[in-house]
């Protein structure tokens, strides 16, 4: 949330309300990485092995701020609680400070953040990017870096991200093809005759919709498929109109929280009555908050997890709230358990010939990591195994986002 994406996470879902940051990473270069430290100094300690006392950062790219920032939000809040914590442990005998880069989900504003990482030494790994369009303009940058970076995404879930064949990425959550086929599943089974699935022209949006359309097109469900491009788009009565009359008895948008938000008050202003459902994208505060009462009942497919009701999250979200002042949201939680994977990764880089990208990167690969979102073990293209992922289904009732669960168990 997602995938801006090049949007959502607006917001973070997302695809997307909340401060804005624009702090960036800076480039210290003190203690480079191809001498085995890295890091920047806080006592006498030399490089390689030994790094007591030392800080090494991880990197964020993501939307901070413009129209789609609250997922990049919620990412880089969840991300600097496990730091936070990780620090204040003594966990580990080295610090790590968080460097986010904001690129408004914009892909052509994420090569410069992406640059301002590969250019600072003490950068060894980077969560993100938030968004799939971003994603598939620096992930070649990191990748071809010298030293190669490591990154972990915690949200961008186009279903080719996979396929490039980028040897320093890594995704933590379901792609679009695996949330999509079981949300046209899950459409299916409930009834669904006539879907019209609809698309914001984004590299997430698309992707998400093929999936959809193929998959219902397979259980014997009639599409029909538009296109409208969000960056273009402010009034969408039009398109509400189409749907109303091409006898949907429900839709499927793939797009982002401030758009979705915009098409809801459009559908229901032309008297839509069909089934509501949108995408990873579009779950968030944004979405309850631009679209009003005319959000309720809409359906979210999201391979994230509710931490306000999921057992493992328990700590997790007393402790988010604790520090922040609100629940946590769309991939909060899975930013948290990528910033710990990667420290997990750093610790055990360290054992192995010091924290250097390329040994963190080394690690990563090996990892099997109990997050508090899934078990992360990662296969050779940088998706985690297939049993390990879930698709949540998520509605809005009076105002409020919730979770009903794994989407594969629900038979309404």
């Amino acid at each position: 949330m997602t995938t801006i994406v090049s949007i959502s996470a607006a917001t973070a879902l997302a695809l997307a309300g909340c401060s804005s940051s624009k702090s960036g990473g800076g480039s210290n270069k003190t203690g480079g990485l191809n001498g085995g430290g890295g890091g920047s100094s806080s006592s006498s300690s030399g490089g390689g092995g030994n790094t007591t006392g030392k800080t090494y950062k991880l990197g964020f790219v993501g939307a901070l701020s413009g129209d789609y920032a609250q997922l990049g939000i919620n990412e880089k809040q969840g991300a600097e609680l496990a730091i936070e914590q990780a620090n204040a442990s003594g966990k580990y005998d080295f610090k790590v400070a968080l460097s986010p880069q904001d690129s408004q989900g914009d892909a052509t504003q994420a090569k410069p953040a992406a640059a301002t990482l590969i250019a600072d030494q003490n950068v060894v790994a980077v969560i993100g990017p938030a968004f799939s369009g971003e994603s598939e303009a620096v992930n070649p940058d990191f990748c071809s870096a010298s030293p190669v970076m490591p990154t972990v995404t915690p949200s961008a879930s186009k279903g080719t991200l996979q396929t490039h064949g980028w040897k320093c990425w890594h995704r933590i959550i379901p792609n679009d093809n695996v949330e999509g086929a079981q949300g046209a599943d899950w459409l299916a089974r409930t009834g669904a005759h006539k879907v019209f699935v609809l698309d914001d022209a984004s590299p997430y949006g698309q992707g998400v919709a093929q999936t959809m359309a193929k998959e219902l097109k397979a259980k014997g469900v009639t599409v029909q498929t538009d296109s409208v491009p969000a960056a273009t788009t402010k009034n969408y009565a039009p398109i509400a109109n189409t749907i109303v009359t091409s006898g949907a008895d429900a839709m499927f948008y793939g797009g982002y929280d401030a758009n979705t938000a915009l098409l809801a008050r459009a559908l229901k202003s032309a008297g839509f009555k069909g089934k509501q459902v949108s995408g990873n994208g579009s779950k968030d505060s944004t979405f309850t908050k631009q679209a009003g009462p005319a959000g309720n009942g809409w359906y979210f497919t999201c391979g994230c997890q509710d931490a306000t009701t999921a057992a493992p999250a328990k700590q997790f979200a007393a402790d988010y709230k604790a520090k922040w002042k609100e629940d946590p949201s769309t991939y909060s939680p899975e930013a948290y358990d990528a910033a710990n994977l990667l420290m997990d990764a750093m610790s055990k880089a360290e054992k192995n010939g010091g924290i250097t990208r390329q040994n963190v990167l080394t690690a990563l690969n090996a990892e099997t990591f109990a997050g508090i979102t899934t078990t992360i073990k990662f296969q050779s293209d940088g998706e985690v195994v297939p049993s390990n992922l879930i698709v949540n289904l998520f509605q809005q009732k009076a105002g409020a986002i919730t979770g009903l669960g794994n989407i594969n168990d629900l038979k309404s």
